[in-house]
């Protein structure tokens, strides 16, 4: 019921804000003067021709047929498009990146392997880096795969203890009872038997020979070794589309499909920092907080020395990446519709030193990002998903924020939120947005050498 509940509000808010944008904004909007005439030769069948101006893979214009084929009788009986042609124009689905990378994470919780990494192909349709976010939900998956295992085996042990505890060795031999011990080990799992005790005495010894991250890393290893062809024979279709986009790639010549120029791959390291910041900012009320500062504070008490050592380490880092990996985009100079035109020209680039003075942020953000996390995932989750999170921002040379929407979406899934904390956070996500919506509808401009109005826009 609450499912459905949820659903009836989002379509309450979204119908009326849609209608709104369309009857304001009629025509095709700056990429959507690419977009909408692809879409509309994908609704005549012409899957050939292709606008070389277009980065990405057809999955939009795939999903803009599904999406208006069923609804089409209706546009058409109601007068809103009076071709099927005409009714793709209206149905540009810029969510369906987000979506199918959400749903293949779920499909994949659920242990639908096959089906999460159907979903992880269509994803890539979307969005070709997409790639890095199956990669990280295998990852997520092997990870929960070798806990069921660890847990069966667990499991297994005890109830052999009790067995041997229970059976009257004065009436039973020993021979017959290790007997039928082995046989009861062998219909459940003959790998099972052979790793059990080696199994246990790794979890015995986590936590004091292999404490730390790296502890963490060789203990991970050591499973993965011992089910490698369980894990193997699981997520087979992982790899299988792993292959199909390194072959695609080798026969593009690249991971974008047109304007190649315009998008080369860069090292743009500060773009992992700036991703940090506007997620914390986006969650506010969870990272800047005075419980936030007194963990903080605690972690200097206890581990002093290897907080001094962390933090530094993280300072320097963010102070090399601002100086020497922070790229300024001809795109983002020049085109001042975008907000991130102004947040670089006002707040980073408003004096020299602006940038330097923004790493103890960046730091701190990140910091506060891993407590979060720390609260409900493993320290190797948490590893995972920044360097996941890397691979998509840091090659994109532009600053642009619908590229940190897929990793901040995991974050807040796997942040431990009260009702007080959602309330915080979604009030002025709503005002923030209504502004957005308002100010994008409503405060329209022109260029001196371009016809036809401009709206401001994330």
């Amino acid at each position: 019921m609450g499912r459905l509940v949820l659903a009836l509000m989002v379509v309450a808010c979204t119908l009326p804000i849609s209608t709104v944008v369309n009857y304001v904004v009629p025509d095709p909007y700056m990429d959507e003067i690419f977009h909408v005439p692809q879409a509309q030769r994908y609704c005549k069948g012409d899957f050939n021709t292709w606008d070389p101006m277009i980065t990405t893979l057809p999955g939009l214009y795939y999903a803009s047929l599904a999406y208006i084929a069923p609804l089409f009788p209706g546009m058409q009986w109601t007068g809103k498009a009076r071709s099927f042609q005409e009714a793709c124009s209206t149905a540009i689905l810029h969510v369906g990146s987000t979506t199918a990378v959400m749903a293949m994470y779920l499909a994949c919780i659920k242990r639908s392997y096959w089906l999460s990494a159907l979903l992880g192909s269509l994803a890539i349709i979307f969005r070709q880096t997409n790639i890095v976010w199956v990669a990280f939900v295998a990852c997520m998956g092997v990870l929960d795969y070798l806990d069921k295992f660890s847990r069966k085996t667990n499991l297994l042990t005890k109830a052999d203890t009790l067995v041997e505890s229970e059976i009257d060795t004065s009436v039973l031999n020993k021979r017959f009872v290790h007997a039928q011990l082995k046989n009861r080990r062998n219909v459940n799992s003959d790998k099972i038997a052979n790793n059990a005790v080696s199994e246990e005495k790794l979890h015995q010894s986590r936590d004091s020979e292999w404490s730390g991250v790296l502890g963490e890393f060789q203990f991970l290893a050591y499973r993965i070794w011992c089910e490698k062809w369980g894990i193997l024979t699981n997520f087979f279709p992982f790899l299988l589309v792993a292959f199909a986009f390194i072959a695609f790639v080798i026969h593009n010549g690249s991971i974008v499909v047109g304007a190649k120029e315009a998008h080369p791959v860069s090292p743009h390291f500060a773009q992992i920092l700036y991703f940090g910041l506007a997620s914390a900012v986006a969650m506010a009320p969870v990272h800047f907080n005075l419980s936030k500062v007194a963990v903080l504070c605690q972690s200097f008490r206890e581990e002093r020395t290897k907080f001094l050592v962390l933090f530094l380490a993280a300072l320097i880092s963010a102070l090399v990446s601002v100086q020497f990996f922070s790229l300024a985009h001809p795109y983002l100079l020049a085109d001042n519709r975008h907000y991130p035109f102004y947040i670089w020209r006002k707040v980073i680039q408003a004096h020299w030193l602006m940038k330097y003075l923004l790493t103890p942020l960046y730091v701190y953000s990140w910091w506060s990002i891993f407590n979060t996390l720390g609260k409900t995932r493993q320290k190797v989750w948490i590893i995972i998903f920044f360097f996941a999170t890397a691979g998509v921002v840091v090659p994109a040379p532009l600053i642009e924020f619908r590229y940190y929407t897929i990793p901040f979406y995991f974050i807040i899934l796997h942040a431990e939120i009260d009702d007080r904390g959602w309330i915080l956070i979604g009030v002025p996500y709503i005002i923030v947005n209504l502004f957005a919506i308002a100010l994008f509808l409503f405060k329209p401009f022109r260029w001196d050498h371009e016809s036809g109005l401009q709206r401001f826009m994330w």
